[in-house]
Protein backbone atom coordinates (compact mmCIF):
# COMPACT_ATOMS: atom_id res chain seq x y z
CA UNK A 1 0.00 0.00 0.00
CA UNK A 2 1.33 3.15 -1.03
CA UNK A 3 1.97 6.48 1.68
CA UNK A 4 0.05 8.81 1.43
CA UNK A 5 1.78 12.15 0.24
CA UNK A 6 2.93 14.65 3.07
CA UNK A 7 0.35 17.51 2.99
CA UNK A 8 2.51 21.02 3.31
CA UNK A 9 0.27 23.84 4.47
CA UNK A 10 1.69 27.51 4.47
CA UNK A 11 -0.99 30.20 5.78
CA UNK A 12 -1.22 33.86 6.79
CA UNK A 13 1.07 34.77 3.73
CA UNK A 14 1.21 38.82 3.20
CA UNK A 15 1.82 38.53 -0.47
CA UNK A 16 2.51 36.09 -3.18
CA UNK A 17 4.81 36.66 -5.82
CA UNK A 18 4.13 33.94 -8.70
CA UNK A 19 7.33 34.22 -10.82
CA UNK A 20 4.92 34.92 -13.98
CA UNK A 21 5.42 38.57 -15.43
CA UNK A 22 2.33 38.56 -17.04
CA UNK A 23 0.71 38.03 -13.38
CA UNK A 24 3.49 38.54 -11.06
CA UNK A 25 1.07 39.19 -7.52
CA UNK A 26 -1.53 36.62 -6.76
CA UNK A 27 -4.30 37.21 -4.28
CA UNK A 28 -3.73 34.75 -1.88
CA UNK A 29 -2.97 34.01 1.47
CA UNK A 30 -2.35 30.27 1.59
CA UNK A 31 -0.84 28.01 -0.12
CA UNK A 32 -1.40 23.80 -0.18
CA UNK A 33 1.25 21.20 -1.39
CA UNK A 34 1.17 17.60 -1.52
CA UNK A 35 4.53 14.88 -2.32
CA UNK A 36 6.54 17.97 -2.46
CA UNK A 37 4.33 19.88 -5.32
CA UNK A 38 2.03 22.45 -5.54
CA UNK A 39 -1.74 21.60 -5.45
CA UNK A 40 -3.87 24.89 -4.65
CA UNK A 41 -3.58 28.15 -3.54
CA UNK A 42 -6.04 30.91 -2.32
CA UNK A 43 -7.62 32.52 0.65
CA UNK A 44 -7.60 30.59 3.65
CA UNK A 45 -11.13 30.84 4.57
CA UNK A 46 -12.22 28.84 1.11
CA UNK A 47 -9.78 25.84 1.80
CA UNK A 48 -9.11 22.52 3.40
CA UNK A 49 -5.88 22.85 5.88
CA UNK A 50 -6.99 19.82 7.63
CA UNK A 51 -4.60 17.13 8.29
CA UNK A 52 -1.74 18.68 7.21
CA UNK A 53 2.11 16.96 8.15
CA UNK A 54 3.68 20.52 8.00
CA UNK A 55 2.24 23.66 8.58
CA UNK A 56 4.02 27.24 8.28
CA UNK A 57 2.65 30.41 9.86
CA UNK A 58 3.76 32.74 7.15
CA UNK A 59 3.29 35.58 9.77
CA UNK A 60 2.49 38.33 6.56
CA UNK A 61 5.62 37.63 5.08
CA UNK A 62 6.19 37.44 1.23
CA UNK A 63 6.33 33.92 -0.41
CA UNK A 64 7.80 33.56 -4.37
CA UNK A 65 9.18 30.42 -5.83
CA UNK A 66 12.16 29.55 -5.07
CA UNK A 67 15.02 31.95 -6.79
CA UNK A 68 17.59 30.36 -9.23
CA UNK A 69 20.81 31.01 -10.04
CA UNK A 70 21.23 30.25 -13.65
CA UNK A 71 24.65 30.54 -13.87
CA UNK A 72 27.61 28.82 -11.42
CA UNK A 73 30.55 26.96 -11.78
CA UNK A 74 31.01 23.85 -9.50
CA UNK A 75 33.20 21.06 -9.01
CA UNK A 76 32.82 18.66 -6.44
CA UNK A 77 30.15 18.58 -3.07
CA UNK A 78 29.87 21.43 -1.48
CA UNK A 79 33.71 22.96 -2.11
CA UNK A 80 34.76 24.89 -4.88
CA UNK A 81 39.02 24.82 -5.36
CA UNK A 82 38.81 28.40 -6.75
CA UNK A 83 38.01 29.86 -3.33
CA UNK A 84 39.25 27.03 -1.11
CA UNK A 85 36.06 27.74 0.19
CA UNK A 86 33.53 24.63 1.87
CA UNK A 87 29.75 25.53 1.97
CA UNK A 88 29.11 28.02 -0.37
CA UNK A 89 26.08 26.13 -1.40
CA UNK A 90 24.92 26.27 1.54
CA UNK A 91 25.44 30.11 1.73
CA UNK A 92 23.78 30.14 -1.28
CA UNK A 93 20.55 28.80 -0.34
CA UNK A 94 20.34 31.47 2.73
CA UNK A 95 20.32 33.86 -0.12
CA UNK A 96 16.77 32.35 -0.70
CA UNK A 97 18.00 30.34 -3.92
CA UNK A 98 17.07 27.04 -4.10
CA UNK A 99 17.74 25.87 -7.64
CA UNK A 100 21.50 26.04 -9.41
CA UNK A 101 22.42 25.41 -13.10
CA UNK A 102 26.20 24.75 -13.97
CA UNK A 103 27.71 26.59 -17.03
CA UNK A 104 30.49 23.85 -16.77
CA UNK A 105 32.50 22.14 -13.93
CA UNK A 106 35.79 24.71 -15.66
CA UNK A 107 37.53 24.78 -12.30
CA UNK A 108 38.00 21.48 -11.53
CA UNK A 109 41.93 20.91 -11.20
CA UNK A 110 43.31 18.92 -14.08
CA UNK A 111 40.18 18.92 -16.19
CA UNK A 112 40.56 16.57 -19.02
CA UNK A 113 40.71 18.17 -22.29
CA UNK A 114 40.53 14.86 -24.29
CA UNK A 115 36.90 13.91 -25.63
CA UNK A 116 36.86 11.10 -23.33
CA UNK A 117 37.81 12.05 -20.45
CA UNK A 118 35.40 15.35 -20.47
CA UNK A 119 32.98 13.31 -21.61
CA UNK A 120 33.46 11.17 -17.94
CA UNK A 121 33.78 13.88 -16.41
CA UNK A 122 30.87 15.70 -17.43
CA UNK A 123 28.48 12.45 -16.93
CA UNK A 124 30.21 11.79 -13.20
CA UNK A 125 29.24 15.07 -12.44
CA UNK A 126 25.73 14.84 -13.48
CA UNK A 127 25.56 12.28 -10.93
CA UNK A 128 27.26 13.07 -7.66
CA UNK A 129 24.86 16.28 -7.52
CA UNK A 130 21.87 13.78 -9.12
CA UNK A 131 22.83 11.45 -5.79
CA UNK A 132 23.78 14.14 -3.14
CA UNK A 133 21.80 17.49 -2.74
CA UNK A 134 24.23 20.07 -0.16
CA UNK A 135 21.07 21.14 2.15
CA UNK A 136 18.81 20.27 -0.09
CA UNK A 137 19.88 21.81 -2.69
CA UNK A 138 18.78 21.27 -6.64
CA UNK A 139 22.14 21.40 -8.37
CA UNK A 140 21.68 20.66 -12.00
CA UNK A 141 25.76 19.84 -13.32
CA UNK A 142 27.30 18.05 -15.50
CA UNK A 143 28.02 20.44 -18.21
CA UNK A 144 30.34 19.46 -20.91
CA UNK A 145 32.96 22.05 -22.14
CA UNK A 146 32.83 21.44 -25.90
CA UNK A 147 36.23 20.68 -27.22
CA UNK A 148 37.75 20.06 -31.26
CA UNK A 149 37.18 16.41 -32.13
CA UNK A 150 33.80 15.96 -30.81
CA UNK A 151 31.29 14.16 -33.03
CA UNK A 152 27.45 13.69 -32.99
CA UNK A 153 27.76 10.07 -31.50
CA UNK A 154 29.35 12.30 -28.59
CA UNK A 155 26.44 14.16 -27.42
CA UNK A 156 23.84 11.39 -27.84
CA UNK A 157 26.18 9.83 -25.67
CA UNK A 158 26.00 12.29 -23.00
CA UNK A 159 21.99 13.00 -23.46
CA UNK A 160 21.82 9.10 -22.92
CA UNK A 161 23.98 9.02 -20.25
CA UNK A 162 21.76 11.72 -18.65
CA UNK A 163 23.54 14.79 -19.67
CA UNK A 164 21.44 18.02 -20.19
CA UNK A 165 23.59 20.92 -20.35
CA UNK A 166 26.34 22.08 -22.39
CA UNK A 167 29.28 24.02 -20.29
CA UNK A 168 30.16 27.68 -22.20
CA UNK A 169 30.77 27.70 -25.48
CA UNK A 170 34.44 29.20 -25.90
CA UNK A 171 35.71 28.36 -22.39
CA UNK A 172 37.48 25.46 -24.54
CA UNK A 173 38.91 25.13 -28.08
CA UNK A 174 36.14 25.40 -30.27
CA UNK A 175 36.26 29.31 -30.91
CA UNK A 176 34.93 29.86 -34.53
CA UNK A 177 31.03 30.47 -34.92
CA UNK A 178 31.10 27.44 -37.71
CA UNK A 179 32.18 24.41 -35.63
CA UNK A 180 30.29 25.49 -32.75
CA UNK A 181 27.06 26.15 -34.06
CA UNK A 182 27.60 22.36 -35.84
CA UNK A 183 28.01 21.17 -31.84
CA UNK A 184 25.25 23.09 -30.60
CA UNK A 185 23.06 22.22 -33.11
CA UNK A 186 23.61 18.43 -32.15
CA UNK A 187 23.31 19.06 -28.64
CA UNK A 188 19.99 20.44 -29.26
CA UNK A 189 18.82 17.30 -31.34
CA UNK A 190 19.50 15.40 -28.24
CA UNK A 191 18.00 17.41 -25.87
CA UNK A 192 20.93 19.08 -24.33
CA UNK A 193 20.68 23.18 -23.82
CA UNK A 194 23.51 25.47 -24.61
CA UNK A 195 25.34 28.30 -22.94
CA UNK A 196 27.45 30.61 -24.78
CA UNK A 197 30.12 32.87 -22.82
CA UNK A 198 30.00 36.77 -24.09
CA UNK A 199 32.74 39.10 -23.75
CA UNK A 200 36.16 39.51 -22.88
CA UNK A 201 37.79 36.13 -21.46
CA UNK A 202 37.24 35.22 -18.10
CA UNK A 203 40.30 32.54 -17.47
CA UNK A 204 43.05 31.34 -18.99
CA UNK A 205 42.35 29.52 -22.69
CA UNK A 206 38.85 31.29 -22.91
CA UNK A 207 38.52 34.62 -25.39
CA UNK A 208 36.85 37.18 -26.78
CA UNK A 209 33.04 35.98 -27.82
CA UNK A 210 31.67 38.56 -29.85
CA UNK A 211 28.37 39.49 -31.25
CA UNK A 212 29.13 38.03 -34.25
CA UNK A 213 29.85 34.27 -33.14
CA UNK A 214 27.19 34.28 -30.27
CA UNK A 215 24.10 34.86 -33.01
CA UNK A 216 26.36 32.66 -35.66
CA UNK A 217 26.55 29.55 -32.86
CA UNK A 218 22.52 30.34 -31.80
CA UNK A 219 22.88 28.87 -28.49
CA UNK A 220 20.07 28.84 -26.29
CA UNK A 221 21.20 30.79 -23.62
CA UNK A 222 23.18 33.98 -24.42
CA UNK A 223 26.06 33.39 -21.05
CA UNK A 224 26.17 36.66 -18.98
CA UNK A 225 25.54 39.17 -21.87
CA UNK A 226 26.59 42.24 -19.67
CA UNK A 227 30.06 40.13 -19.32
CA UNK A 228 32.02 37.64 -17.33
CA UNK A 229 34.10 39.94 -16.47
CA UNK A 230 34.24 42.26 -19.53
CA UNK A 231 30.87 43.25 -21.42
CA UNK A 232 31.37 43.57 -25.08
CA UNK A 233 30.64 47.21 -26.59
CA UNK A 234 26.69 48.67 -26.23
CA UNK A 235 26.16 48.54 -29.48
CA UNK A 236 26.84 44.35 -29.43
CA UNK A 237 24.88 44.13 -26.69
CA UNK A 238 21.92 46.09 -28.16
CA UNK A 239 22.08 44.39 -31.28
CA UNK A 240 22.10 40.84 -28.88
CA UNK A 241 19.28 41.87 -27.39
CA UNK A 242 17.47 43.40 -31.00
CA UNK A 243 18.38 40.34 -32.99
CA UNK A 244 17.91 36.89 -30.85
CA UNK A 245 15.42 35.14 -28.91
CA UNK A 246 17.40 33.28 -26.95
CA UNK A 247 17.88 33.84 -22.83
CA UNK A 248 19.67 37.05 -22.37
CA UNK A 249 20.93 36.20 -18.82
CA UNK A 250 22.34 39.06 -16.71
CA UNK A 251 25.24 38.02 -14.16
CA UNK A 252 26.27 39.93 -10.81
CA UNK A 253 29.89 38.46 -11.73
CA UNK A 254 29.76 41.21 -14.60
CA UNK A 255 29.70 44.17 -15.81
CA UNK A 256 26.88 46.21 -13.92
CA UNK A 257 26.78 49.51 -15.99
CA UNK A 258 25.84 46.64 -19.24
CA UNK A 259 23.31 44.79 -16.90
CA UNK A 260 21.52 48.03 -16.59
CA UNK A 261 22.06 49.07 -20.39
CA UNK A 262 20.32 44.90 -21.34
CA UNK A 263 17.80 45.55 -18.88
CA UNK A 264 16.71 48.91 -20.52
CA UNK A 265 16.91 47.71 -23.80
CA UNK A 266 15.02 44.70 -23.44
CA UNK A 267 12.59 46.73 -21.73
CA UNK A 268 12.41 49.16 -24.93
CA UNK A 269 11.87 45.92 -27.02
CA UNK A 270 9.29 44.30 -24.98
CA UNK A 271 12.07 41.43 -24.42
CA UNK A 272 11.90 41.52 -20.45
CA UNK A 273 10.56 37.78 -20.58
CA UNK A 274 14.20 36.79 -22.42
CA UNK A 275 15.82 37.96 -18.85
CA UNK A 276 17.28 35.85 -16.33
CA UNK A 277 19.51 35.82 -13.97
CA UNK A 278 23.32 34.24 -12.43
CA UNK A 279 26.02 35.27 -10.62
CA UNK A 280 28.78 33.40 -12.19
CA UNK A 281 30.27 32.56 -9.38
CA UNK A 282 32.33 30.65 -8.03
CA UNK A 283 35.00 32.54 -9.89
CA UNK A 284 37.50 35.32 -9.55
CA UNK A 285 35.06 37.43 -7.58
CA UNK A 286 34.45 35.13 -5.39
CA UNK A 287 30.93 33.39 -4.33
CA UNK A 288 27.77 35.57 -3.98
CA UNK A 289 25.88 33.86 -1.72
CA UNK A 290 22.99 37.31 -2.47
CA UNK A 291 24.46 37.34 -5.85
CA UNK A 292 20.58 37.21 -7.40
CA UNK A 293 18.90 39.12 -4.64
CA UNK A 294 21.37 41.81 -5.13
CA UNK A 295 20.75 41.77 -9.18
CA UNK A 296 17.38 41.82 -8.59
CA UNK A 297 17.06 44.77 -6.13
CA UNK A 298 20.05 47.05 -8.29
CA UNK A 299 18.00 46.05 -11.93
CA UNK A 300 14.62 47.00 -10.31
CA UNK A 301 16.22 50.29 -8.61
CA UNK A 302 18.75 51.55 -11.62
CA UNK A 303 16.77 49.29 -14.92
CA UNK A 304 13.03 50.92 -13.81
CA UNK A 305 11.25 47.39 -13.81
CA UNK A 306 8.87 47.35 -11.09
CA UNK A 307 10.27 44.42 -7.94
CA UNK A 308 7.28 42.13 -8.62
CA UNK A 309 8.51 41.81 -12.33
CA UNK A 310 12.43 41.63 -11.46
CA UNK A 311 11.60 38.85 -8.78
CA UNK A 312 10.65 36.84 -12.34
CA UNK A 313 14.32 37.40 -13.51
CA UNK A 314 15.24 35.48 -10.67
CA UNK A 315 12.57 32.21 -10.77
CA UNK A 316 9.94 32.28 -13.56
CA UNK A 317 11.39 33.50 -16.32
CA UNK A 318 14.58 31.02 -15.74
CA UNK A 319 11.65 28.34 -15.26
CA UNK A 320 10.50 28.92 -18.66
CA UNK A 321 13.77 29.50 -20.17
CA UNK A 322 15.56 26.40 -19.16
CA UNK A 323 12.33 24.15 -18.76
CA UNK A 324 12.40 23.46 -15.49
CA UNK A 325 9.79 21.90 -12.92
CA UNK A 326 10.32 24.80 -10.23
CA UNK A 327 10.43 28.96 -9.94
CA UNK A 328 6.60 29.39 -10.72
CA UNK A 329 3.64 29.17 -8.37
CA UNK A 330 1.63 26.58 -10.73
CA UNK A 331 0.00 23.11 -10.20
CA UNK A 332 2.25 20.76 -10.44
CA UNK A 333 5.26 22.56 -10.21
CA UNK A 334 8.09 21.75 -7.34
CA UNK A 335 7.20 23.20 -4.18
CA UNK A 336 10.46 25.35 -4.12
CA UNK A 337 9.47 28.55 -1.84
CA UNK A 338 11.51 31.21 -0.27
CA UNK A 339 9.56 33.45 2.35
CA UNK A 340 10.97 36.89 2.89
CA UNK A 341 10.21 40.65 4.66
CA UNK A 342 11.30 44.06 4.16
CA UNK A 343 14.51 44.13 6.46
CA UNK A 344 14.35 46.12 9.73
CA UNK A 345 14.63 49.71 8.99
CA UNK A 346 14.70 49.82 5.22
CA UNK A 347 13.03 52.66 3.17
CA UNK A 348 9.99 51.77 1.54
CA UNK A 349 6.10 51.12 2.73
CA UNK A 350 6.09 47.23 1.88
CA UNK A 351 9.11 44.56 0.40
CA UNK A 352 8.05 45.82 -2.87
CA UNK A 353 8.87 49.61 -2.16
CA UNK A 354 12.14 48.68 -0.48
CA UNK A 355 13.78 46.56 -3.20
CA UNK A 356 12.64 49.36 -5.73
CA UNK A 357 14.58 51.19 -4.01
CA UNK A 358 17.80 48.93 -3.95
CA UNK A 359 17.80 47.28 -0.84
CA UNK A 360 17.49 43.46 -0.12
CA UNK A 361 14.88 41.83 1.52
CA UNK A 362 15.77 39.87 4.80
CA UNK A 363 14.92 35.92 4.10
CA UNK A 364 13.08 33.74 6.64
CA UNK A 365 12.97 30.80 5.81
CA UNK A 366 13.37 28.21 2.41
CA UNK A 367 11.63 25.34 1.40
CA UNK A 368 12.81 22.88 -1.42
CA UNK A 369 10.14 19.45 -2.49
CA UNK A 370 7.71 20.86 0.28
CA UNK A 371 10.55 20.16 2.93
CA UNK A 372 12.19 23.28 4.93
CA UNK A 373 15.67 23.35 3.98
CA UNK A 374 17.00 27.11 6.36
CA UNK A 375 15.35 29.10 8.81
CA UNK A 376 16.21 32.48 9.24
CA UNK A 377 18.71 33.83 6.93
CA UNK A 378 22.38 34.35 8.40
CA UNK A 379 23.47 36.18 5.33
CA UNK A 380 20.51 39.00 4.67
CA UNK A 381 19.71 41.78 6.93
CA UNK A 382 17.35 40.81 9.64
CA UNK A 383 13.61 40.73 8.29
CA UNK A 384 11.00 42.52 10.08
CA UNK A 385 8.87 39.29 10.43
CA UNK A 386 9.54 35.75 10.75
CA UNK A 387 7.92 32.51 9.82
CA UNK A 388 7.85 29.40 11.83
CA UNK A 389 6.71 26.29 11.90
CA UNK A 390 3.97 25.61 14.24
Amino acid sequence: MSETPQKLVIRNIGLMLSGKMEAPIYEADCIICYGGKIAEWGREKDMNLEDADTVIDAAGVTLAPGLIDSHIHPVVGDYTPRQQQLHWIDSTLHGGVTTLISAGEVHMPGRPKDVVGLKAMAIASQRWYENFRPSGMKVHAGAPVIEHGMVEEDFKDLANAGVTLLGEVGLGTVKDGKTAQQMVSWARKYGIQSTIHTGGPSIPGSGLIDADMVMETGTDVIGHINGGHSALPDDQIICLCESCKAAFEIVHNGNERAAVLTVNTARELGKLDQVILGTDGPAGSGVQPLGILRMIAMLSAFGNVPAEIAFCFGNGNTSRQRNLDTGLIEKGMCADFVLMDQAQHAPGKNILESVQLGNLPGVGMTVIDGVVTSMRSRNTPPANRLPQVV
